[in-house]
């Protein structure tokens, strides 16, 4: 069965832009009759809020937003925690350690930034230069909390084709060099946990922001490592304040519960996604969340970031 997902991370408040590609995430699903997942990426411990994971689901379901897996409906995947997973984490880390796809890394990150000047993908932070990438099986290991596991990256081109964007391609080990896939403490990185939690979920479809193109890049070397199948991924525009800028508390108060504090209707919101996507014009409104769906089409959407008002809901 297909599926898609939600994956919010609990370091902060849920804001119009995260509001709009769930709505995408949700509609494309829907009108697939795909089943939704949702999952909160909680292992970013030092930033996670402990009230975000709730406030995450109340906007989500105040907007209208249904999934049938999730850390307050349970499922057959769960749990639906990222934290509480880690040993699925570890043996996918034993697999690669075992293939020799990682090395030990105890680079920080200024050494990185002092040696980088290769050329690199998109806004990527500067290519790792490869000073721990000669370790291999039996060699000893740095001392314990002082180095990361690095993917070794492919030098073969990837390449993938976006539901929005069309064909992208990179050579992964020119492009993002050697990344890390656990932190210095031992957890695993985004981009590991969200590789070894799709497959295990059966996510067939991944809709997100298109400034995380490179780390798909990313995760379909990971997936290809793993031995395991990879989702398809859609790109959507960010949505950015007046001055183009992506949208932060610069712009002003833009969170969904802020929304809801001063009975901003939901249909409001929910209109506005479609609008600003492309999936109707702007005379057209939608009474929820549902009326929406047969207006939606991957095609319509642009691939050009989306201005918006930060006091057009007040």
């Amino acid at each position: 069965m297909s599926a898609g997902r939600f994956a919010p991370s609990p370091t902060g408040a849920q804001h119009l832009g995260n509001a709009r590609t769930y709505l995408l995430a949700y509609w494309s699903a829907r009108k697939a009759k795909s089943k939704l997942v949702l999952r909160i990426e909680d292992v970013d411990s030092p930033r996670v809020k402990p009230w975000a994971s709730q406030q995450a689901i109340d906007d989500l379901s105040w907007l209208g937003v249904s999934w049938e897996e999730g850390p307050d409906v349970g499922g057959s995947n769960g749990p639906y925690l990222q934290s509480q997973r880690m040993p699925l984490y570890r043996d996918a880390l034993q697999t690669l350690i075992r293939t020799d796809r990682v090395f030990p890394c105890a680079c920080t990150r200024k050494d990185i930034q002092e040696a980088g000047s290769a050329p690199h993908f998109d806004h990527e932070p500067a290519v790792y230069p490869g000073f721990c990438a000669g370790w291999k099986q039996g060699d000893a290991l740095p001392a314990e909390g002082t180095y990361c596991w690095r993917f070794r990256a492919g030098d073969q081109s990837r390449e993938f084709t976006d539901l929005v964007l069309g064909s992208r391609e990179c050579v992964p080990a020119v492009a993002l060099g050697a990344f890390p896939v656990t932190q210095k403490n031992g957890e695993p990185s985004y981009q590991l946990a969200v590789v070894v939690d799709d497959a295990a979920m059966g996510i067939t479809e991944v809709v997100r922001g298109n400034d995380l193109i490179a780390s798909t890049f990313r995760q379909i070397e990971l997936y290809s490592a793993l031995g395991l199948q990879v989702p398809r991924f859609a790109h959507v525009p960010l949505v950015c304040g007046p001055d183009g800028r992506r949208l932060a508390k610069r712009h002003g108060d833009t969170r969904l519960s802020l929304y809801r504090e001063r009975g901003v209707s939901p249909a409001k919101i929910i209109t506005w996604a479609a609008r600003s996507a492309g999936l109707i014009d702007e005379h057209t409104h939608v009474e929820n969340i549902e009326s929406a769906i047969e207006h939606f089409d991957w095609s319509k959407i642009p691939e050009r970031d989306t201005r918006v008002e930060t006091d057009g809901f007040q």
